[in-house]
């Protein structure tokens, strides 16, 4: 019993010390998400070109802060209102709709598994507050786009998914393409931008029209303090 407690507790420590360590790496070493490493081994197919945060159009950054985590800029990795709302409607017995910041997600998609559960959304909190305590808005908004699930065939990346989409540059993309590349971030397997529905044009109206008139408290990710929109 005593060496199944100590494996146990090895194991946990290697668990807790893996983005305790890799972290700070990631400021300035690129990440690969634990999606795309899933995808590596089983031999599925990952497409994938980093970009420098520069060379991402401001108007996507803009749509997904305006989309994703209104309060990114404001926020130390959670946001404690939307959690605090969460908790009640779930008590409450209504639908919940997750909480999750950009930076949950980033510690998600880095750190953790994507089945929703209890336990997992326990770990991200911690998580997030850890990253954003050690990157700067600007890498954790740089790391998002470029791990960010959006394509069904393996794209990752704003670079993959506006390429697999509309075969253009991320920096390339105006108002509507950027909104519609957006609505694709809940569920690229279903969601795609280059051949969008009717609800999916309505949600990238919405989204387009949230980001022209609030974008630039996303201005956090900008080396300016402020994005060209």
């Amino acid at each position: 019993m005593r060496r199944l407690l100590r494996w146990i507790a090895g194991a946990l420590a290697v668990l807790v010390a893996i983005p305790l360590i890799l972290t700070p790496v990631y400021i300035l070493v690129d990440p690969v998400s634990v999606p795309m490493l899933v995808r590596y081994l089983t031999g599925q197919r990952v497409e994938r070109e980093w970009r420098d945060i520069a060379d991402i159009s401001d108007r996507l950054k803009a749509s997904v802060v305006m989309s994703e985590d209104g309060q990114f800029c404001r926020h130390w990795g959670i946001d404690l209102g939307a959690l605090r709302t969460e908790v009640e409607d779930l008590f409450a017995g209504r639908p919940t709709r997750g909480a999750s910041t950009i930076t949950m997600q980033v510690a998600r998609n880095l750190f953790l598994w994507n089945d929703r559960s209890f336990i997992r959304k326990g770990l991200e909190i911690p998580l997030a507050v850890y990253i954003d305590l050690i990157l700067s808005k600007e890498r954790i908004m740089e790391i998002y786009l470029n791990i960010a699930e959006w394509g069904p065939d393996g794209e990752f990346g704003a670079a993959a998914g506006a390429q697999a989409a509309f075969g253009i540059a991320p920096q390339n993309l105006p108002w509507d393409r950027a909104a519609l590349l957006v609505t694709a971030l809940p569920n690229p397997h279903v969601r795609l931008p280059g051949n969008p529905g009717p609800n999916q044009r309505r949600i990238a109206g919405i989204v387009e029209e949230r980001a022209r008139e609030y974008g630039q408290r996303a201005a956090c990710v900008s080396p300016s303090g402020t994005l060209a929109l």
